[in-house]
Parts: C-alpha cells; structure tokens; sequence
C-alpha cells in the first residue's frame, strides 16, 4: 500500500478513573485503567504495520506521559475537546490536510480505538482495500456502533482542509459531509444506523466489515479473557511479548 494510506489509533492515556468509566464498578478505578492499558498496547503491537502510516490520537495525557508510556517512535497529536464525532472528524481533516491535493483520489484514512481486540491487520488491509471503490467503510460493533470507519479524501469537498484543521469554523460546503460524525447518537446502539444514514444522504458509497465485539461493559470482559488464555494456551513462554497474560480481576 502506498504512503497515502494513514491509519488512526485513537488512544485516552490510561488514568484510573478517567478511562474505561462503564467498567468501574465491576473492575474498580485501577482495574479498568489496567484492562485500558493492556488493550492498548495489544492492539498497537497488533497494527503498527509498513503498509500504512500510524499516527496515535491521544487523550488524557500530555505528549511526554504519551511517550513514556508508548515510546517515542511513533507520530503523536493531541485530540480536540469535544465528543468522539468531533474529535473523530478533527482527526480526518487534520490528516487530510497534510496530504498532496493533487493526490486526493489515491488518500484514504482509517480511524480506530482500541475497544475492539479482536481487530486485526486483515480487517485493516481490507477496510484500504473498500476504499478503492467506497467512499466510506465501516466496522459494525455488536452493540450497534462502530469499531472502525475509514473515508477516503476524493469523497470531501477540498475546502474542508486547512492549515489550521483542529478549528471548529469549517467552510460551508465541509458542513454536510461533517454530518457523518456530528448527527449520531453516540454511545448508543444507533450509531451505525445514522452513519449510514448519513452517508446514503450525502450521496456516499459505503461498505462495511465483518461484525466484531467492543468491550465496554463487564458483559465484555469474557472477550479479553478469551485471548488471554489462547495466547497463553499457544505459546506459554513467550505469550506475554504479544499480549498481557496479567489478569484483570473484579473487584
């Protein structure tokens, strides 16, 4: 793939009781923070490929702890306040905005967090590849959000990209294609509906993944352990250089 295809990791620095809130009562502050950081970390090591660009969308913390925590060989920036629609879009237009305009067909973007583990490079490669032909692609989550969407930038109006794209004073003509992240219900089972919806509004093409699990509440937790003691159960010596066999117990 060429350089023009940028992944997104939209990453909160894992502070107890400041991530993973929804999980607190059944891990407490510090666990949910634990399960934050190993889920984190399992899906960096999993995506950080040569086929595309990473860059990691932070939160929650300042550049330095970010490099502490992660290492420094990575490309950082700072998320915008706001909700995950504006911050998402942010995230689209900042990195838009840094590509050759002369090379929009060829630019595309893929945005994720790291709720979901069983994410992998395959579902990556082939959310690159729906872009080709799709305007926008989308990984259904089992509670009817999103674990990924990708856009490519031929598919947006070229004013929509400034030098200063962190600005929420957005050109008229980006405004309805913004729709796509500001006209959700976010944190409810109907955020892939309206993106669609959006999309089929705007007279964009979509296409969509194979469904996976986020885990946001303690329903979820089954997920992490599951890969916990497959890792385990397949290599038992060296497991924990590819994922976290330190449990994380309810409190």
């Amino acid at each position: 793939m060429p350089p023009s295809h940028r992944l997104l990791l939209f990453l909160r620095y894992p502070q107890p009781g400041q991530t993973k809130t929804r999980l607190i009562p059944a891990l407490g502050a510090v666990g949910a923070a634990q399960l934050q950081r190993q889920m984190a970390e399992y899906l960096l090591a999993k995506l950080d490929h040569p086929a595309w660009q990473l860059q990691i969308h932070f939160t929650g913390a300042s550049l330095r702890d970010m490099q502490s925590w992660l290492g420094s060989g990575y490309a950082y920036k700072p998320q915008i306040e706001g909700n995950l629609g504006e911050k998402l879009w942010s995230g689209f237009q900042s990195t838009f905005a840094e590509e050759n305009p002369a090379l929009s067909s060829q630019n595309r973007v893929v945005a994720v967090g790291a709720d979901c583990p069983d994410l992998s490079v395959r579902h990556i490669r082939q959310a690159f590849e729906h872009l080709d032909y799709d305007d926008v692609v989308l990984g259904p989550a089992l509670d009817g959000g999103y674990y990924l969407i990708g856009l490519r930038q031929s598919c947006l109006p070229s004013k929509s990209f400034s030098s200063s794209p962190t600005s929420s004073a957005l050109p008229p003509d980006s405004l309805s294609q913004k729709s796509l992240f500001t006209d959700i219900s976010w944190s409810t089972s109907a955020v892939l509906r309206q993106t669609l919806e959006s999309a089929k509004a705007l007279d964009l093409s979509t296409a969509q993944l194979e469904t996976l699990a986020d885990i946001d509440r303690p329903s979820d937790l089954a997920i992490w352990h599951r890969l916990q003691t497959d890792a385990y159960q397949a290599n038992p010596k060296h497991s924990s250089n590819s994922l976290s066999t330190d449990r994380v117990y309810f409190s």
